[in-house]
């Protein structure tokens, strides 16, 4: 009898159960990677789970932007991605990650059951079963959907914006682009945060700050088959990796695993030189990019098929416009997005890869459409009377623009091929699109020629990154001999890659490494810009706005010319107590190691560098300066604006003030000073730091400038040498031998400049005796903050 009640409950159970989605009026099916039902009364998601255990890839992302720079949560951003499964407990199925940081490639079972139980899991989320049918599970996908996944509040109050969480009753689900496909499944949910507003870059972009609105994009992805092999990593190579631990390794071989990521390919023919692949790499523009913004992008995408020619691959790359009623953050395609932003930003492409294999699925690029309208302005500073004539006479300026956007598409379009910055390729010609190009612009015969502005096509680099990821391996040969001939090859011909913690640092030290600079010699380059910026700056002019614009916007325009030399100073800097070294491998007897920079570099570099505190070069000419009234009724400064001591007036002396101790920021870097000292030490050739700071005192405080306006800028500049030198002796990563010069160097000064008659000498004098006495008491006064250069905001270039 008991065993009666037992059966018949069971079966009571199962036909409730059996009816959750019977009760359900006028859903709306859709069947395909996961089948799925949507109820409009409910608002509501049941999805079918059929394959318990079974992993595929789970990746969040955001439809729709809050078009701040700033926060930095844009249109088409991608999220995380994860390996996931199902598992059933209980009544539940658990969405959960394995951890892939740690694992045992092997046969054995034990094993790798033995690496998973060491190292965490997580659960993502649980789900009531709502319905189980065989080996079929309904569960309520819609809370999962709801969360912020995304992260969108904690960054709201990570930027000091203010608390928010996701306001249930003015949130939904966004039925447009969710979608079943046979090989992955699309979910979006409109998501509104509310909370107090704190900060005002949430403010300059929401309608109403306490209450903000995004869609957030979900999507369940089909694992690929196992065909693809992966790539060993190579630090030389410029490839971007992967890296996870593998405890099956013998224990003589490491066990820290680096795989590139890439894309799949594969030659139709493989015994023939040149074929077309199987399936070629597609990419697709965002068709909301207008022209001729389109043409530009398309064309510098397509440079990379030339790198993918030269490996013997025909079409093998392509790029398309987005195919209309499609979704950029559909996983199938490969896209090139053109998102919008309150200010100019860094543009990035990202990658959704596979974790276990290294293999790209979906390349991401996102494009700031403010980037141009920068570029368009610097040229239109440096051109001579572009708008003397006619107001239209924009072309010009537009043709350099784009030429810029053309190398930006390729650049980006880059990292979703796998491809990491290479920012010592301007020293070798502008060998690759990877590298962060500042405009190649020259004096000749008196007039600045555009000409040669910006590279055409891909770089010799390229080819040789892309037959390191891509090329087939010859037949008769190993894989990891034709990997090394390539890069062997490529150093044969003086192409290196570093890449950004070389390159970024402010203490960085590799001469050839660096952003937005150009020449196979910085020191000799930052002469040639500082020429053509003197010629620039003479030419300057009411020509270089419109007609009916504001004198402020000329200013305006005014700012990236009188800062044009900003980024060839700090490349030179980088020679003063420079190494060059490569990213060396034993092996590699060609390649160099390290190598100090020769005495003769570094002392030319350090005369180069020191003219960008010379008041001849800094001071703005004074027929300009009646060019920059107090600013316009609505338009007020911006960050991107000079700053000054003076109130609503221009400052003349500010923005001396601001270049000087752009320059000496990067010279008196305690940590070069500490090179400095050490190099000295072990080669008595090279140049000592009191011989870098009696050069510095000669081209500063001790040099005389006989017109009253040029002295006063000079004094500007020298106080700005004396407030450097003084967070240099105060600063807690200056060894004592570098403390120690410079205090010298203080009591020097001392000595000569209190018995001079000059006010600003004797004022020195007291203001160093205070110093001397007292450096706790020290509190440096910041010079006038220089405006953006790189675009606003987080670096997020790369992957990232």
């Amino acid at each position: 009898m008991k065993n009666k009640i037992t059966i018949a409950f069971l079966l009571l159970a199962s036909v409730v159960s059996a009816q959750f989605l019977d009760k359900k009026e006028n859903l709306k099916t859709q069947k395909g990677f996961f089948s799925f039902h949507y109820s409009e009364k409910d608002d509501a998601i049941y999805l079918e789970v059929k394959d318990l255990d079974s992993e595929f890839l789970y990746v969040h992302a955001l439809k729709s932007g809050l078009g701040s720079n700033d926060i930095g949560l844009d249109r088409g951003q991608l999220g995380g991605t994860a390996l996931v499964k199902f598992i059933k407990a209980g009544n539940k199925l658990l969405l959960v990650q394995p951890n892939q940081d740690y694992r045992a490639l092997t046969d054995n079972v034990a094993e790798k059951e033995s690496v998973q139980e060491a190292f965490a899991k997580s659960v993502l989320y649980g789900f009531e079963i709502k319905e189980t049918k065989d080996a079929t599970y309904v569960i309520d996908l819609t809370p999962f959907l709801m969360e912020d996944t995304h992260d969108v509040a904690q960054r709201l109050k990570s930027n000091k914006e203010g608390t928010y969480k996701v306001d249930q009753s003015k949130s939904a689900l966004a039925l447009a682009h969710t979608k079943a496909f046979p090989k992955n499944v699309e979910f979006e949910a409109l998501l509104t945060f509310a909370g107090t507003p704190e900060g005002r870059n949430l403010r300059s972009v929401a309608p109403d700050a306490s209450s903000v609105s995004v869609v957030q994009h979900h999507s369940f992805v089909a694992l690929p088959d196992d065909e693809y092999e992966p790539r060993a990593f190579d630090p030389r190579s410029g490839a971007i990796y992967r890296h996870y631990k593998d405890y099956a390794s013998p224990v003589q071989d490491p066990i820290d695993k680096r795989i590139i990521i890439r894309h799949r390919l594969q030659k139709k023919n493989p015994e023939l030189a040149v074929s077309e692949p199987i399936e070629p790499i597609v990419y697709y523009l965002d068709p909301g990019t207008p022209e001729p913004i389109r043409s530009a992008l398309l064309a510098g995408a397509r440079w990379w098929n030339q790198a993918y020619e030269s490996i013997g691959y025909k079409n093998a790359f392509q790029v398309k416009m987005l195919p209309e009623g499609a979704d950029p953050l559909d996983l199938r395609y490969n896209v090139i997005q053109w998102v919008h932003r309150s200010t100019r930003g860094w543009s990035y492409g990202a990658s959704v890869v596979d974790p276990r294999t290294g293999e790209i699925l979906k390349g991401h690029v996102s494009l700031g459409s403010l980037r141009i309208r920068q570029d368009f302005m610097i040229a239109q500073a440096l051109m001579n009377k572009p708008f003397a004539v006619s107001d239209a006479d924009y072309e010009p300026m537009l043709a350099l623009a784009l030429a810029r956007i053309r190398q930006l598409s390729a650049h980006e379009v880059g990292h979703t091929l796998g491809f990491a910055h290479n920012f010592a390729a301007s020293v070798a010609d502008r060998a690759s699109v990877m590298d962060y190009p500042h405009p190649t612009i020259r004096l000749k015969n008196g007039t600045i020629d555009f000409s040669d502005a910006y590279a055409v096509g891909i770089g010799d680099w390229d080819k040789v990154t892309v037959a390191y990821s891509y090329g087939d391996v010859p037949k008769g040969m190993t894989e990891s001999w034709y990997l090394n001939e390539v890069l062997e090859k490529a150093e044969a011909k003086g192409l290196r890659f570093i890449t950004d913690s070389d390159a970024r640092s402010s203490t960085g030290s590799h001469p050839d490494a660096h952003l937005w600079d150009n020449g196979a010699h910085a020191a000799d380059e930052l002469n040639a810009v500082l020429a053509l910026r003197k010629q620039a700056i003479e030419n300057f002019s009411i020509d270089n706005i419109r007609t009916g614009e504001s004198y402020s916007t000329l200013e305006d325009v005014f700012v990236p010319l009188y800062f044009y030399h900003r980024y060839q100073a700090e490349a030179a800097i980088k020679s003063i107590g420079g190494l060059r070294y490569n990213y060396a491998v034993k092996g590699d007897d060609k390649q160099q190691v390290v190598a100090t920079v020769s005495e003769h570099e570094q002392l030319n570099a350090l005369h180069s560098v020191l003219k960008t505190l010379d008041a001849a070069y800094l001071a703005i000419p004074k027929d300009k300066l009646s060019l920059f009234p107090p600013r316009a009724f609505g338009y007020n400064r911006t960050r991107e604006s000079f700053k000054g001591n003076t109130g609503i007036t221009f400052d003349p002396l500010g923005a001396p003030e601001t270049a000087a101790s752009m320059t000496l920021g990067f010279l008196l870097n305690a940590e070069r000073a500490n090179r400095i000292v050490a190099q000295h030490a072990w080669d008595a050739k090279l140049p000592s730091f009191d011989k870098v700071l009696n050069i510095l005192l000669e081209q500063t405080l001790y040099k005389a400038q006989k017109d009253a306006y040029l002295a006063e800028v000079q004094k500007t500049i020298n106080y700005r040498v004396l407030a450097h030198l003084k967070q240099l002796a105060v600063n807690s990563k200056a060894i004592p031998q570098v403390k120690a010069i410079t205090y010298s160097k203080f009591l020097d000064l001392t000595m000569k400049l209190a018995l001079s008659q000059d006010a600003n000498d004797r004022y020195i004098a007291q203001e160093l005796g205070r110093f001397i006495k007292d450096p706790d008491e020290f509190k440096p006064v910041p010079a006038p903050e220089i405006p953006d250069g790189s675009p606003i905001g987080s670096f997020q270039c790369l992957n990232n």
